[in-house]
């Protein structure tokens, strides 16, 4: 099983093979394969919720227990088909991550029944990827008046009475980046085939632009300016690769970034901001 190799690696080996492999680096053009990163990370919004329907439903459901509509269901199979068909390489392998809420495994469910079972390298559910918290059982007018004042304050650091700040998510989506870039260096010492690998995370919308905010270094101003996406929507990382350095990166796809409203690479704020210091004076906006 997967999480049997992921958690109980051979200890003594591991460091040797690392050592040996650095040992052979310089008869390579660039680092070998401890370098190599997942082909592609895929971001999934759950589909369509009982509670994107009908607000009052958090009134007397818990959030998390929450389920998918009719629609939703149909979202999250669609879902499913489109990162089918960026597995089509016979070597093409997928881990999944999902949250513990029922609309995000259901979500999962609709997904994994479009893609072959042995396409399918492991599954974990990750609450670190969970949706922002808003409280317990929750008074619908009292939420539609925080949402108002979150409004004029500002999502990243507005904190709902008995929940969560955006600021929060943005710690434990970074502290599940972590995880999930060791579990990439485990795959790669087992000598999986990273070239054809893919990470599928299915989330919450607001999770999702917190884990590209942290991801890309976007500003929280940016973080401001974006949209969540489309229930049921497929947000793409595709891996680039130096030819000349190996050096990897990800990069949005054009389609993913313009409907979140997220700046190309070249204009975030944090390169703007070296040939204009007069940002750092500008008003939130």
């Amino acid at each position: 099983m997967f999480i049997n190799r992921l958690f109980h690696r051979n200890t003594t080996s591991f460091p040797t093979r690392i050592y040996k492999r650095y040992k052979t680096t310089t008869t390579y053009d660039y680092p070998a394969n401890q370098y190599n990163r997942v082909e592609r990370i895929i971001l999934v919004r759950h589909g369509q919720s009982e509670g994107n329907t009908d607000e009052s439903t958090y009134v007397s459901t818990a959030d998390w227990r929450i389920k998918l509509t009719d629609k939703g269901k149909h979202q999250a199979e669609i879902a499913g088909k489109t990162i089918a068909k960026l597995l089509t390489d016979e070597k093409a392998k997928t881990f999944f991550y999902v949250s513990p809420y029922m609309r995000t495994r259901q979500t999962l469910k609709g997904i994994m029944s479009q893609i072959p079972k042995e396409k399918i390298y492991g599954i974990r559910e990750e609450p670190r990827i969970a949706e922002q918290q808003f409280g317990n059982f929750q008074n619908v007018q009292q939420i539609q008046t925080c949402k108002q004042e979150r409004k004029i304050f500002g999502r990243f650091f507005y904190r709902f009475p008995n929940g969560e700040a955006g600021f929060d998510v943005y710690n434990r989506v970074t502290s599940f980046i972590s995880t999930m870039m060791r579990d990439s260096q485990q795959l790669r010492a087992e000598n999986i085939d990273m070239e054809n690998f893919n990470h599928v995370i299915v989330t919450h919308g607001l999770t999702l632009r917190l884990f590209l905010m942290r991801w890309f270094q976007y500003s929280v101003d940016e973080f401001e300016e974006s949209f969540n996406p489309e229930n049921g929507s497929v947000v793409i990382l595709e891996r680039k690769t130096n030819p000349v350095t190996g050096l990897q990166w990800y990069e949005l796809k054009q389609e993913s970034r313009e409907a979140l409203r997220l700046p190309e690479y070249e204009n975030q704020e944090r390169f703007r901001i070296q040939n204009d210091l007069t940002i750092l004076d500008e008003e939130p906006v």
